[in-house]
């Protein structure tokens, strides 16, 4: 950068701009793959379909092919995966749903919108995901599915889940969507039960522009009504199909399709997707070699050996610390972004308050709630950003303030 001619004032937002580390951005990300992106977006607009369109048909293949799935179905958002993906698997009213105590909200608030009810079983502290043996402790007579979710760079432990599900006689789904690329014995996350989601946030492994989801099955008969359900209920070919616009409804449906520009500028980014969890993996071993000998930090990320064909994708690199909230404001003062995962566990939200849990049903959940948060993470991160959160976090906790 060129420097000649700053004045006092410049030379202080040159150096401030410097030690400002954002907790996302794709900034870089983007510059590069901006060429292939504008070739997809104006493949759209020369096409005038600019939803549920043909890239979104070519985002579903690609990604069927990229996780295994038979069956993929493009939506606008996560959340509404979630939800329809509960419906097309026949929640009736008030049927009990096993998620996790730590999730965000999504976890649980889809369950009421598909009409079910939440019940909320604790975590392993280790991987922050449902515990099996929690979850053996919590089936009721109301129980119907269970929904664990993949949180920050591993699977729940499947095998210990789908056991559970299977002596129980429950529907098991996934919310997997933190979870593309990650894998247990070589299945791909969402594809152990009856299916998952994906989520397209921009902040994700594979993040579009704004929002967008997708359901994964290995089930046709789920997966054709996923895709009646997206479509205000009509069944049959929709995508990319001007002339089926008002054919009859023959389910409740919804408007859930997937924008065409989203699509595309998932596409894009599909093409170094594994670069990205590559650099991800090396981001997360740079951090643990700085943080693991300041005092203060009370856990690093462990991955938990799931056998062979398992493999983590760190998406956020979650920390527990000592004096969370203080260390959050320290950060902040420095111009050094984090996001806590999650500040309020699931059963004491307000939205849950009628279900009547009380603080100490669920510790693991809570003491994660407590003490848990998220460092800037993402492929654009530099070395030399990393080092600086560091540097900060260290001068916290050994008392030397900068």
């Amino acid at each position: 950068m060129d420097r000649r001619g700053t004045t006092d004032d410049d030379t202080t937002t040159f150096q401030v701009h410097c030690h400002t580390v954002p907790f996302f951005s794709q900034a870089e990300t983007f510059a590069g793959l901006w060429p292939l992106i504008e070739d997809r977006v104006n493949e759209v607009f020369n096409n005038g379909k600019f939803s549920h369109g043909r890239q979104v048909t070519e985002l579903e293949s690609a990604l069927a092919a990229y996780t295994g799935a038979r069956h993929v179905i493009g939506v606008n958002s996560g959340t509404d995966a979630l939800v329809l993906l509960l419906r097309a698997c026949g929640i009736r009213p008030g049927d009990g749903v096993l998620v996790p105590a730590y999730s965000f909200a999504a976890t649980a608030t889809s369950v009421a919108l598909a009409g079910g009810r939440p019940q909320f079983v604790d975590i392993d502290p280790v991987t922050y995901a449902m515990d099996p043996a929690a979850l053996a402790a919590a089936v009721s007579p109301t129980s119907r599915f269970v929904l664990p979710a993949h949180l920050f760079h591993q699977m729940a432990d499947m095998a210990g889940l789908a056991a559970v599900a299977a002596r129980h006689g429950l529907v098991l789904l996934e919310d997997s969507a933190e979870a593309i690329g990650m894998r247990q014995r070589g299945v791909h996350a969402g594809l152990h039960g009856a299916g998952g989601v994906l989520s397209f946030f921009p902040s994700k492994t594979l993040g579009a522009l704004g929002d967008a989801g997708a359901v994964l099955t290995d089930d046709p008969g789920t997966a054709e009504l996923v895709s009646g359900l997206r479509h205000h209920g009509r069944l049959g070919r929709t995508v990319d199909d001007f002339p089926t616009i008002s054919t009859r409804s023959a389910l409740p449906g919804v408007n859930s399709k997937m924008d065409d520009i989203q699509a595309a500028v998932l596409l894009a980014k599909l093409t170094r997707l594994d670069a990205d969890i590559a650099r991800r993996g090396e981001l997360a071993a740079a951090y643990g070699e700085r943080l693991r000998e300041i005092p203060g930090v009370l856990r690093l990320p462990e991955v938990v050996d799931r056998g062979p064909g398992s493999s983590p994708v760190f998406y956020v690199y979650l920390i527990e610390v000592e004096r969370r909230d203080e260390l959050v404001d320290h950060l902040a003062r420095h111009g050094i972004g984090t996001e806590v995962y999650y500040p309020t566990p699931l059963h004491l939200q307000p939205c849950f308050a009628e279900i009547g849990h009380s603080r100490g049903d669920f510790p693991n959940a809570e003491a994660a709630s407590g003490r848990a948060v998220a460092l800037p993470f993402h492929p654009d991160l530099s070395e030399r950003q990393l080092d600086r959160v560091c540097e900060v976090i260290g001068a916290f906790y050994r008392g030397r303030p900068e």
